[in-house]
């Protein structure tokens, strides 16, 4: 693993039980019954039972978990020991069977052994920004699908994330690079998403700019077939301070309502 991702690697450690108490991840709601799935992925991810899915970059577990509760058989994989730690013990208190591993997407070919294909690969939300290579990712997706598998990503926009800033910003301005080069973005994190005050000795991260043409493309060289490609005006929660809140649940641009996507969602098989 490089310098960078175990930089990363650090950070997502120290995040894990800041994450499982905070307001956002809601965990007691989500042991009380509550799905930590979002509308997007439930409406365009249906027919689980049964269904054999591996969960890629899973954090601790709790889309997993709800995918589990939707029928599926799950198998969740994240880089962080502690984040998968935490899975487990989350799924042992809720009495939801699933299993979960340890590895990072690349090494994971050579550290998940049986089932060796799935019906289905999953990952979303904020995922590729941590992985260097997506033919590489691609190939992997590719690996781990039965023929006629399918492979689903709902991830936020890269257009969007040129603008991320979590400054009190008035107007919208190109922070980050939208076109992808083998060396990462170094940024100081202060505090997470989930909670702006909370305190780490780990700061810095090291992220990996993807255009949607790459995304696509990597799917694409991996000799999987295009199903759809959706993209949303909105995000599912204020990835910029200009964004507000609205009655659906959504976070939207106050000023720009619908100008710009803050996410997109691709299926597709093998």
């Amino acid at each position: 693993m490089s310098k960078y991702m175990n930089t990363n690697l650090r950070r997502w450690d120290e995040l894990v039980p800041i994450h499982e108490n905070s307001a956002f991840y809601d965990v007691q709601g989500f042991k009380n019954g509550k799905t930590s799935l979002f509308p997007i992925e439930m409406s365009e991810l249906r027919g689980l039972t049964d269904k054999s899915l591996l969960h890629l970059q899973c954090h601790f577990g709790m889309d997993t978990l709800s995918l589990a509760r939707l029928g599926a058989n799950v198998t969740g994989v994240d880089f962080s020991e502690v984040a998968i730690a935490s899975a487990r013990a989350l799924s042992d208190e809720i009495g939801q069977e699933a299993s979960f591993l340890v590895s990072n997407v690349y090494d994971l070919p050579s550290v998940l052994k049986g089932p060796e294909s799935f019906d289905i690969v999953f990952t979303s939300y904020g995922v590729l920004c941590w992985l260097p290579n997506l033919v590489h990712w691609g190939q992997v997706i590719n690996h781990f699908l039965k023929p006629g598998g399918t492979f689903y990503i709902v991830e936020f926009h890269p257009f969007a994330g040129i603008f991320y800033d979590e400054n009190d910003a008035t107007e919208l301005t190109i922070h980050y690079p939208y076109f992808h080069s083998a060396n990462p973005v170094k940024s100081a994190a202060i505090g997470s998403y989930a909670d702006r005050s909370a305190v780490l000795s780990t700061n810095t991260t090291y992220e990996w700019s993807h255009s949607l043409s790459d995304i696509i493309n990597a799917l694409i060289s991996a000799d999987l077939k295009i199903e759809f490609v959706h993209e949303f005006p909105y995000s599912v929660y204020s990835a910029l301070p200009l964004m507000r809140k609205c009655p659906d649940g959504f976070w939207r641009l106050k000023d720009k309502k619908d100008s710009v996507p803050f996410m997109f969602s691709i299926k597709a098989t093998k």
